[in-house]
């Protein structure tokens, strides 16, 4: 484990929606004060969607950041925000969930939303909750949509996003098995991490949503914490 992340991804979070970044300042330990003239709720928010007109994410753990905030010297919000997609509101988050079971279809509004979100700096981690193979179909029809001429492409466990906080080997499943997570690159960038295996931590994520049948993974706590670290360093 790294527990020793640079105030630059700070920099890099503002910098990438267009706000002016903060003075450089050394490296912060754990526990020492934030930057100064800075509080948490201008930095590392993270949108929990609302999208299809009314379809929620809500069951996604949210469990993850307070390993982050444990672990590194992020210190993000420690609970999501509830944000529509079709909203500009977006736009106020570096870093979004999106997940759900069933099928969708998105709204023109929230299309148009995500491609604008995704090329200016966004960052998007989708799950299909409990391995929906419906859920998983309707959101690569989407992605085919919104990016016609672009491709989902698998992420190998040397990637580094398996290793910026914790050294992630394998990718645990409930019910065994294999798997992969999938990435959309822009301009060289990664943007956008797909899990098709539920990434959600459901057990953790209360709200009714306790259970699930599909065979989700289980180290999935610690992929999220490195994902949300990769995303704001790089």
């Amino acid at each position: 484990m790294r527990k020793y992340i640079l105030m630059i991804l700070l920099v890099l979070v503002t910098a990438a929606f267009g706000k002016a970044p903060p003075k450089a300042a050394a490296p912060r330990k754990k526990g020492l004060p934030k930057a100064a003239g800075r509080e948490d709720k201008e930095l590392l928010k993270c949108a929990n969607l609302i999208y299809a007109g009314s379809k929620s994410s809500v069951c996604f753990s949210e469990k993850f950041l307070a390993t982050i905030a444990r672990e590194t010297n992020c210190q993000p919000q420690k609970k999501f925000s509830t944000v529509r997609l079709a909203k500009d509101d977006m736009f106020k988050y570096p870093f979004a969930i999106m997940t759900g079971e069933g099928v969708f279809k998105l709204l023109e509004k929230e299309r148009q939303v995500l491609k604008s979100y995704l090329t200016r700096g966004g960052f998007l981690l989708a799950s299909a909750g409990c391995s929906s193979k419906e859920w998983d179909r309707s959101f690569r029809l989407e992605i085919k949509k919104i990016f016609p001429d672009k491709k989902m492409t698998k992420i190998t466990l040397s990637h580094p996003i398996f290793h910026s906080v914790f050294d992630v080997s394998a990718i645990k499943l409930k019910k065994g098995g294999k798997t992969h997570l999938e990435g959309l690159v822009i301009d060289g960038k990664i943007v956008m991490i797909y899990s098709p295996e539920g990434l959600n931590d459901t057990g953790n994520s209360g709200k009714n949503c306790c259970c699930c049948g599909g065979n989700e993974v289980k180290n999935s706590q610690e992929i999220n914490v490195n994902i949300f670290t990769y995303a704001l360093t790089h």
